[in-house]
């Protein structure tokens, strides 16, 4: 069961065990729980102040919590998404009726309604988003109370079967090996690749390269989404006790489909929520991989609450590939000037490659700790 505020309910079964302990509802959050056959327990017992989110029930059990205070917000089945939902996403669920073709899935058709509802610029709609992105973000805060957070930030071009990916890979077994829990940005590219190496990570080392070569037959999602997600599952199925992690991806970047080795997938309407949400996790340090205007927007968001202290200490960040970062994308020059002399300044540093980056993070968080 996940920890969460104890005057929060978020399944059936915490529902039952609410009302036998205690008798009363009064005062609770009760959220996206189906409770047509709990119309004998809602009829009994005060609800005095407790609040239903998306709950379905009868109505003559609505009619009476209403009467007795508690505020009732419907479900809404009409949408392809539950904006009151008490848990981040599975694979499986975004990607049910796989099927059919990724058309038909959840994770499709609410990129569909975002697209449509954002171009007419509807209030309702506005305001359905930001009732599920908080949702979500509640969900996450719990699923990760407690855990030492990694975050890798890389490209989303970076081809299955490619150097780059296999690298990757490799950095996410490792820091799943180590203790960390992974978080991505949940998309394709070098964050599908830690996923799938944090969920390799409870197998013997040959397995991963094993995935990766299935894996290349499809090396992209484009021209077919489909293929990409039907790859993946392939090696869900063949190895299928893989290891947790999380992505964190955005149906403002919808065209981009979520990965499906993120066991627990916190999806967004608002990417600026959900760069901030996945930087401010990461409370054990973020690796930044090679990428391009999305990698080096984080590198800079994450830079400057560890210039102000504004999360407590400085967060670890370790930058892979000298080149890159000091040629290509010369991020890391203005990373230094804007460290120096700050408490952040030895909680960076560049690698040449990434084997390099488990043992750099490791160093940095030393320091934290003294």
């Amino acid at each position: 069961m996940a920890h969460h505020n104890d005057q929060e309910i978020e399944t059936l079964e915490e529902f039952d065990a609410t009302v036998s302990a205690r008798g009363s509802l009064a005062g609770f959050r009760v959220q996206a729980v189906d409770l047509t056959d709990r119309t004998r327990e809602l009829l009994a017992c005060d609800t005095a102040g407790a609040v239903f989110l998306g709950c379905p029930m009868r109505e003559n059990a609505a009619a009476k919590v209403r009467a007795d205070g508690a505020l009732v917000f419907p479900p809404l089945p009409d949408l392809p998404f539950d904006p009151y939902r008490g848990h981040v996403y599975s694979p499986e669920e975004l990607f049910d009726s796989l099927d059919k073709g990724y058309e038909e899935t959840p994770d499709a058709l609410a990129y569909d309604w975002f697209r449509r509802t954002g171009a007419d610029r509807d209030i309702y709609a506005s305001m359905l988003r930001s009732v599920h992105d908080d949702s979500v973000s509640d969900a996450l805060d719990e699923l990760l109370r407690g855990a030492r957070v990694v975050g890798v930030m890389g490209g989303h071009a970076i081809a299955r079967g490619s150097a780059a990916y296999g690298g990757a890979a490799r950095l996410g077994r490792a820091l799943a090996r180590a203790g960390f829990t992974v978080a991505t940005g949940g998309g394709p590219g070098a964050m599908e690749a830690a996923n799938l190496g944090a969920y390799a990570a409870p197998y013997r080392d040959g397995m991963l390269d094993e995935a990766c070569e299935l894996l290349g037959k499809a090396p992209s999602f484009v021209p077919s989404v489909t293929d990409w997600a039907r790859a993946a599952f392939e090696v869900r199925t063949r190895w299928p006790k893989g290891n947790t992690s999380v992505g964190v991806p955005t149906w403002f970047y919808g065209h981009e489909p979520p990965n499906a080795f993120a066991s627990h997938i916190a999806k967004y309407f608002a990417n600026a929520t959900r760069e901030d949400g996945l930087l401010a996790r990461s409370n054990a340090g973020v690796v930044f991989l090679p990428g391009a205007a999305g990698t080096v927007q984080e590198i800079f968001d994450n830079t400057t609450p560890n210039y102000y202290e504004s999360r407590g200490e400085p967060t670890p960040m370790v930058l892979v590939d000298r080149a890159h970062w000091t040629e290509r994308l010369p991020a890391w020059p203005l990373l230094q000037a804007l460290a120096r002399d700050r408490p952040m300044e030895s909680r960076i540093t560049l690698v040449d490659r990434i084997e390099e980056a488990p043992e750099a993070l490791d160093r940095l968080s030393r320091v934290n700790e003294t």
